[in-house]
């Protein structure tokens, strides 16, 4: 794993806080005291770039140099296409106050900026660049993980967090500012922490007109080709940037650069932009540079779960892609071992829990096949589809008839039936409901549901119509709600209740829903790439970075609700591109068999995960009954229509809290380093007034 890491001191207390008593395992140095910066972990040279002010000071130079002159730099880490003049302009730029061009750049990257004693940290938009802060030494450490700082000041873990986590997973109200960790704070995405001698301030770089579409409406042609520039130029970020051609061995990525080619469209649509991209001459292992070098494309291709509907005509289309002498195909089976569920004891250790880690070996073997730089499509889904609140914020721009063809589709979706004709009402009716619900009434009428125990199914009276139904609301509880115990339920609507009585937001239900299922999901794509990490390789995500997600904000409501809208714009996006030779079928879902895949793997690991929860760690924390679980995933296997996403919830977490508690070692060294690592003494109960309960 990757991080920055970082502090400053408050004015009073710099001498104790020097990187001389208390350092991050396995770092470099990127500038010195008094407010000293540090990237952890195995980062490439490129990835590391630091620009200073004045290029003739030294480069760990202290708060001031001989001249007694302030310093002004600027640190960039992860993939960024700014050049070092663009970078060295940015930095005088913001030495004016401006921040948000700095989070302009293609790619995706974190930056620091340093003015004298005020630090500014930037993460991005979507949440897959976090940042964490946490007081210390009277002045604020922060880091680009949250478990390095719960190791520096020791941190119990904070159970009420996990709790709203299970219970409303992409609910902000919920969920706050938290982290697994008791004191450890979380930046919101779009937001920069600013730190001015050790005090911490949380402060907007974006407009919110900005992730609205823009203050001037933009017309859907306008809009897919600035979605075009963009993804060209994240793609070409990865390409661009100096090759490192790892050793090919078995378990490790091959040379060069890899993408999905059947994980869907958003991934497909990388893979021939990555293909069909110009070499940029004189960049060391550009396709223009080193003659034969392929992209590769890579297929999973599961053969464990029998015959499913669908596979042979995503095989076909892909084959009939990777003809393209550009490309060279890879096709990874999956067996048995590489269903979900699979070698959840092997587990790497992650900084927070998520669903991705019940499919972690199923996603190694997957992108070990890969590039060692790999594109996938994570996020496309989340920036360019509607979500159906959105439908709401039709209703509020007098917009009826744009909701008819969401509505038709729906009736499509859940197949002929009796109630068919009223599905449009339904819809309707759901939509203009939540239009003319305040923001606090919605926040208390998911608190209220919570304690009420209402939670649906998706299985009630037809998936896609129920899953449509519940979204149209302000707030949700999530899958895994409804086997969480009462009193940890009551906890969470209080936390929805103390936000409801908070200010509102100013974005319509619509937006706002939106934007937070792109957070939860970057928070889960960041769990997914600790959990399935290829060492040596890196996984991109374009569809998260900061101009691709501005990019499509700009799509027009009434025409991203209406079906297929994402195929489309992803089609217009290779036919701008030169790229007009699809196969048939492209666009069409490829997730037929992922239940499939969830059941059968549920089925062989079922021993194994009833195990794990016959004395399960959120049992003891007040979370579960274990015996209610034990029970929902027997059900499960045996093909119960139960929230197999929320059963995944609870997998993960209870996994991830066994190999959190089971590690050894801390994040820090030195004279002054925290003797006794992050949640090493056990899992406080809730109501408990902040005591702990030994668990091994």
């Amino acid at each position: 794993m990757r991080w920055l890491v970082g502090w400053s001191s408050a004015p009073l207390r710099l001498g104790m806080a020097s990187r001389r008593t208390v350092l991050p395992v396995g770092a470099q140095l990127l500038w010195d005291d008094p407010d000293p910066l540090w990237a952890v972990g195995d980062w490439r040279p490129d990835e590391v770039r630091v620009v200073d002010a004045e290029p003739g000071r030294p480069a760990h130079a202290g708060a001031r140099n001989g001249n007694g002159t302030t310093p002004s730099r600027l640190a960039i880490l992860g993939r960024c296409r700014a050049t070092d003049a663009e970078l060295k302009l940015g930095l005088y730029t913001a030495r004016g106050g401006a921040l948000r061009h700095l989070t302009a750049w293609p790619g995706s990257y974190t930056a620091v900026l340093q003015l004298g004693r005020r630090t500014t940290v930037l993460g991005d938009l979507a949440g897959a660049r976090p940042v964490f802060h946490t007081p210390w030494q009277g002045g604020t450490a922060y880091a680009t993980a949250a478990l390095p700082l719960a190791d520096l000041v020791e941190a119990g873990l904070d159970v009420e967090y996990l709790a709203a986590l299970l219970a409303c997973p992409d609910s902000p109200e919920a969920l706050g500012e938290g982290t697994p960790y008791l004191g450890v704070r979380r930046v919101a995405p779009g937001r920069a922490l600013v730190l001015r001698e050790g005090q911490p301030q949380i402060t907007g770089y974006e407009h919110a007109a900005s992730l609205a579409g823009g203050a001037t409406p933009r017309s859907a042609d306008e809009a897919v080709e600035s979605i075009r520039d963009a993804l060209v130029d994240a793609v070409r970020a990865r390409m661009e940037a100096p090759r490192v051609i790892p050793a090919d061995g078995p378990g490790g990525p091959a040379s060069g650069v890899g993408a999905d080619l059947s994980g869907g469209s958003a991934s497909a649509t990388l893979a021939l932009l990555a293909a069909g991209l110009p070499g940029a001459p004189g960049i060391p292992g550009s396709f223009a540079a080193s003659s034969g070098e392929r992209l590769l494309a890579v297929t999973f291709n599961d053969m464990s779960t029998g015959a499913v509907d669908g596979r042979e005509a995503e095989l076909e289309r892909a084959r009939r892609m990777a003809a393209d002498p550009r490309l060279r195909h890879v096709v990874v089976p999956g067996g048995a071992e590489a269903l979900p569920y699979a070698y959840l004891s092997e587990l790497p250790l992650t900084d927070e829990p998520g669903p991705a880690l019940v499919t972690a070996e199923r996603n190694r073997r997957r992108l070990a096949a890969g590039g060692a730089d790999h594109l996938v499509g994570h996020g496309a889904r989340q920036v360019l589809d509607a979500h159906p609140a959105r439908l709401a914020d039709l209703l509020l721009d007098r917009r009826r008839r744009s909701l008819l063809r969401p509505a038709a589709a729906l009736v499509r979706a859940d197949g002929p039936s009796a109630r068919a004709a009223l599905i449009p009402f339904s819809v309707y009716r759901a939509a203009r409901r939540l239009a003319r619900t305040p923001y606090q009434q919605g926040v208390e009428e998911a608190a209220a549901r919570l304690l009420d125990r209402r939670f649906g199914g998706p299985m009630e009276r037809g998936a896609s119509l129920e899953a449509s139904l519940d979204a149209l609301s302000w707030c949700r509880p999530g899958p895994a709600a409804r086997w969480l115990t009462g009193e940890t339920l009551a906890g969470v609507s209080i936390r929805l209740s103390d936000a409801a009585r908070r200010p509102g937001p100013v974005e319509r239900p619509g937006e706002r829903r939106a934007r937070a299922m792109l957070n939860r999901h970057a928070a889960d794509h960041r769990v997914f790439e600790q959990a399935a990490e290829v060492h040596g390789q890196r996984v991109h995500a374009p569809f998260l970075d900061n101009q691709v997600v501005r990019a499509c904000a700009g799509l027009p409501e009434h025409w991203r609700v209406q079906p297929d809208a994402r195929s489309a714009v992803l089609r217009a996006v290779l036919a701008g591109s030169g790229i007009r030779d699809l196969p048939e079928g492209w666009g069409a879902n490829t997730h037929l068999s992922t239940e499939t895949a969830v059941r059968a793997g549920l089925r062989t690991a079922l021993d194994e995960l009833i195990d794990v929860f016959h004395a399960p760690l959120l049992a003891d924390a007040g979370l579960i009954d274990g015996r209610v679980v034990r029970d929902a995933l027997v059900e499960a296997a045996n093909g119960a229509p139960l929230p197999l996403d929320g059963l995944a919830e609870l997998v993960s977490t209870e996994v991830w809290l066994g190999r959190l508690l089971s590690r050894r070692g801390s994040c820090w060294t030195g004279t002054d380093a925290p003797r006794q690592r992050a949640v090493a003494a056990g899992v406080p109960r809730p109501g408990a007034g902040g005591g702990a309960v030994p668990l091994m």
